[in-house]
């Protein structure tokens, strides 16, 4: 409770988002009209922590829709569920002391053709999921606990008997996929121990995630490691803000993502990320305050402020080969270290990559910013791409830091200013760095 009380304290420390949640439309049956409730327990299900709830609880999100629309309501207790699906006109609402606890067995996820790291396939489908639900509420203090443990040994594993095994040769669920809606918030929520990603976004627009939590375990040790435990992934969508969230999790906090592959710029499926706002935001354990990729194409306009990292990279952009990829117009301003790993983690991401035959295409990191840094880390870290990728126009300014190893793996970036930049006491250029990184 210590940790949540951090969090919503953050939270209240600033209103300037970019944009405003209060300039986005209200839909009359969630904000201005009497709403009506559907209870699940008034439809069978049962907060026992064993009982299979999956029909009861969909049979009052069918009731819901099929009566013009309302709140369905999860109340204190532990149900039990598989896949789950909302439907237009239908809001969530997990009390407080109420938890949405996913099957261990694979087979209450059912197959559905999903977007999965980057294009579509035949993948189990999410604990909830939302298609073309404009104007969707999901709210409370309660929890949605993935019940990973079972699912990240099994990948675990599967690791250990094939090394070569990758993160969709093991099917596990995410926790909540909401694709393809506009005037989306998501509020409250506890995201525990996802199978896998937390909460997907694709394809959405008007998007606003605020005062929720996302952990799952993040240690060396494969047997109580949450493998692909993305907190958010913002996917192929518009206009997304972020704010007073927490993250303690096996993988990337917050991945804006695309399309992947040589012919990613022709993917109708996948329009630019633009215009995301992540502000008040807490990471604890995770692959980075905020990353661009490893599946992404153009990526744009993106603001992080307020925000504390107590160990994850400030910055990652992970650069594919094999991807034409944008990333532009990034800004990191009043960044808190405690403790933290590296400041920049830029380079190549050759994991799984594949030309499918064709030459290398061209990528582009430009106009990145990172104001008002300040606080104790490790290292600069790694700011280089790879032989198609071009890096211009990184600026860092007013920043204080206290680093245990103060270099700076560097490669061939044009255009790489610093002001008033203090390290250990001492003021630095980051152009005087050593380009000592060979392109490949």
């Amino acid at each position: 409770m210590k940790q949540l009380i951090v969090l919503f304290t953050c939270a209240a420390l600033t209103t300037d988002y970019g944009f405003s949640p209060a300039a986005l439309p209200l839909h009359p049956t969630t904000e201005t009209q009497k709403v009506k409730r559907y209870l699940i327990t008034n439809y069978g299900a049962v907060g026992d922590s064993t009982t299979l709830n999956t029909r009861a609880i969909q049979s009052a999100i069918d009731k819901c829709a099929a009566s013009g629309g309302g709140m369905v309501v999860i109340p204190k207790g532990i149900f039990r569920s598989g896949s789950l699906f909302l439907k237009k006109g239908v809001n969530l609402e997990i009390q407080e002391g109420a938890v949405l606890k996913g099957s261990t067995d694979i087979n209450d996820y059912p197959k559905i053709n999903t977007r999965i790291e980057g294009h579509f396939e035949m993948w189990r489908a999410a604990l909830i999921n939302a298609d073309g639900t404009d104007h969707l509420r999901i709210t409370g203090t309660g929890t949605l606990d993935g019940s990973g443990a079972p699912f990240w040994k099994r990948f675990w594993d599967e690791r250990a008997r094939d090394g070569k095994t990758k993160n969709l040769d093991v099917e596990r669920p995410r926790l909540m996929l909401v694709q393809n809606a506009k005037d989306v918030q998501i509020s409250g929520i506890h995201f525990l121990n996802a199978g896998f990603w937390n909460l997907h976004i694709y394809k959405c627009s008007k998007v606003v995630v605020k005062n929720c939590s996302f952990i799952a375990p993040a240690v060396s040790k494969p047997d109580n490691h949450a493998p692909s435990s993305d907190g958010i992934d913002v996917d192929s969508s518009q206009d997304v803000l972020i704010a007073g969230c927490f993250f303690s999790v096996g993988d990337d906090c917050i991945a804006l993502k695309g399309s992947k592959g040589p012919f990613a710029l022709k993917d109708l499926s996948s329009p630019p990320v633009e215009r995301i706002t992540i502000t008040d935001c807490i990471v604890e354990k995770g692959g980075g305050l905020v990353t661009c990729g490893s599946e992404a194409t153009i990526v744009r306009d993106v603001v992080v402020k307020n925000s504390i990292t107590r160990g994850p990279t400030v910055l990652r952009l992970k650069l594919r080969p094999d991807t034409p990829q944008q990333y532009e117009n990034i800004l990191l301003e009043n960044i808190t270290v405690e403790n933290g790993g590296a400041i920049f983690k830029v380079s190549p991401w050759s994991q799984y990559f594949d030309l499918m035959g064709q030459e290398p295409p061209a990528s582009t990191v430009r106009n990145v910013q990172i104001k008002n840094i300040h606080g104790n880390a490790q290292t600069w870290g790694e700011l280089f791409g790879h032989a198609r990728a071009t890096i211009t126009d990184i600026r860092v300014s007013d920043a204080k830091l206290q680093l245990a190893e103060p270099g700076l793996k560097l490669g061939n970036v044009e255009g790489l200013r610093s002001e008033n930049v203090i390290v250990n006491g001492q003021q630095l250029q980051l152009a005087a760095f050593k380009q000592n990184v060979a392109i490949k």
